[in-house]
């Protein structure tokens, strides 16, 4: 990771774990990595569920906008993820990349792209707005 941020994306929570995302690159201003998706992410219609695009695309932009602002003693929360389900998927690896539109002061606006590595097809997208607020103190 480029950025210093003030929490290790790489240090999963149990849920964070459970999203399989994976995450190669994390700076405030890009956010990579790799998705593995498969039967146990699936809907009982034996699809991937879309509560996992969600995840992700907040997961993404969440890292990135708190490295963006780590260094002012901050970190990102999420007020709003608008996710887009564009082609339904059974199992594979999607490549995640996450870029700022917009860092304000307070705000930021994050927009999430999943890509089927396969053939290059976006399965999901989204935008993500987020708030910055100070680091929780000890």
């Amino acid at each position: 990771m480029s950025d210093a941020a003030a929490v290790d994306p790489t240090a999963a929570s149990p849920f964070m774990a459970a999203t399989a995302f994976d995450v190669a690159e994390a700076t405030g201003t890009r956010v990579t990595g790799t998705v593995e998706t498969g039967p146990r992410q699936h809907t009982p219609w034996g699809v991937v569920h879309g509560g996992l695009y969600c995840a992700v695309v907040e997961s993404a932009a969440s890292i990135g906008a708190s490295a963006a602002v780590a260094d002012r003693g901050q970190f990102a929360v999420g007020v709003n993820n608008s996710t887009d389900f564009l082609r339904p998927m059974t199992a594979g690896r999607l490549d995640v990349v996450a870029e700022p539109i917009q860092q304000g002061r307070t705000l930021q606006l994050w927009q999430v792209v999943l890509t089927r590595v396969e053939d290059g097809k976006v399965v999901a997208r989204g935008q993500v707005r987020l708030q910055n607020v100070p680091l929780p103190t000890a």
